[in-house]
C-alpha cells in the first residue's frame, strides 16, 4: 500500500468549484474518450447515507488499454477497463478504483474542500491520523504537465477570466490569491503482488498526480463556461454529455469487437 495526500489549490471558492468540478468531469470525460475508450457512465443517481447524508452515486467504466504502459499491455487484455464508484456528498466525496481483472489492485480517494490555502494539517486526521503518508502540493500554474496534454490556453499563467478577473497566475500566486480554495485528496494504491507492487503503485500515484494537475487546470481555465451555471444547470450539462459520452465509448471499432467475442469464446 502507497498513500500520498495531495493539497491543490484554485482560485476560486468551494461554493464555486462545486459547479466547476462536476462541469470539468463532464467535459473532460467526454474529450477524453472515442471508438472503444474512454469513460462509460453506468450510474448517476441521489443516493442517502446515514452519516453523510444526500448526495450523488456515480459508477463508472473507464477503458483505458492504450494509456497502459508497454509493460502492462502486455498481460492485460484489450477489452480491460477499470470500474469507478463516487460518491459525492460535497464538500466531501469518496471515489473508488476496482479491476476485475486484477483482483488485488484497488484505488481509493477521499477528498475534502475548504476556502484555504492548502495549510489544514489536520484535515484528515479522523481518516488516517496515525498512518505516515507524503504530503504533496500541486500547482495548477507553476508544475509541468506531460507535454502531450499542455494547451496554452488551459494554461493558468496564461488564460485570464473574463467573468471573474482572475487568472494570469505567477510563482507564488497562492500567497496573494483571493479568493483561494484547496482540495485535499487522500489517496491509497494498493497492488499487492509480490516482485510488482512498488513499480505499480509508484506508477499509479504518477498518473493520479498528472490527472489531477489536468483537471484542476482545465476547470479553472473553462470557468467563463460555467461560472453562471446554478446546480441544476451543470446537472443537465452533465446528463447531456454523459449521453453523448457513452455514445463514443461504446461505438467500438469492429477489430475491438471481433477481440471481445474472441475472448469470451475462449473463456466459455
Amino acid at each position: 500500500m502507497l498513500l500520498k495526500e495531495y493539497r491543490i489549490c484554485m482560485p476560486l471558492t468551494v461554493e464555486e468549484y462545486r459547479i466547476g468540478q462536476l462541469y470539468m468531469i463532464s467535459k473532460h470525460s467526454h474529450e477524453q474518450s472515442d471508438r472503444g475508450e474512454g469513460v462509460e457512465v453506468v450510474q448517476n443517481e441521489p443516493y442517502d447515507d446515514p452519516v453523510h447524508g444526500r448526495g450523488q452515486l456515480t459508477e463508472k467504466r473507464v477503458y483505458l488499454n492504450s494509456k497502459l504502459p508497454s509493460w502492462a499491455r502486455a498481460v492485460v487484455p484489450k477489452i480491460f477497463y477499470v470500474t469507478e464508484k463516487a460518491w459525492n456528498y460535497y464538500p466531501y466525496t469518496i471515489t473508488e478504483y476496482t479491476c476485475s481483472f486484477l483482483p488485488k489492485f484497488s484505488i481509493h480517494i477521499e477528498t475534502k474542500y475548504e476556502d484555504n490555502k492548502g495549510c489544514n494539517d489536520s484535515i484528515f486526521d479522523n481518516e488516517a491520523k496515525d498512518l505516515e503518508r507524503e504530503v504533496c502540493f500541486i500547482d495548477i500554474a507553476c508544475d509541468e504537465i506531460p507535454e502531450r496534454y499542455y494547451k496554452e490556453s488551459e494554461d493558468p499563467k496564461n488564460f485570464k477570466s473574463e467573468k471573474t478577473g482572475r487568472g494570469l497566475l505567477k510563482e507564488g500566486w497562492r500567497d496573494t490569491q483571493d479568493p483561494i480554495m484547496c482540495s485535499y485528496k487522500l489517496v491509497t494504491v494498493k497492488f499487492e503482488v509480490w516482485g510488482l507492487q512498488t513499480r505499480v503503485e509508484q506508477f499509479v500515484h504518477k498518473v493520479v498526480r498528472d490527472v489531477l494537475l489536468i483537471g484542476h487546470r482545465q476547470a479553472f481555465a473553462w470557468v467563463d463556461e460555467w461560472y453562471d451555471m446554478t446546480f441544476d444547470d451543470v446537472r443537465e450539462f452533465e446528463k447531456g454529455m454523459h449521453e453523448k459520452t457513452n455514445i463514443k465509448v461504446c461505438s467500438q471499432p469492429s477489430s475491438t469487437v471481433d477481440e471481445i467475442e474472441s475472448h469470451v469464446k475462449a473463456s466459455t
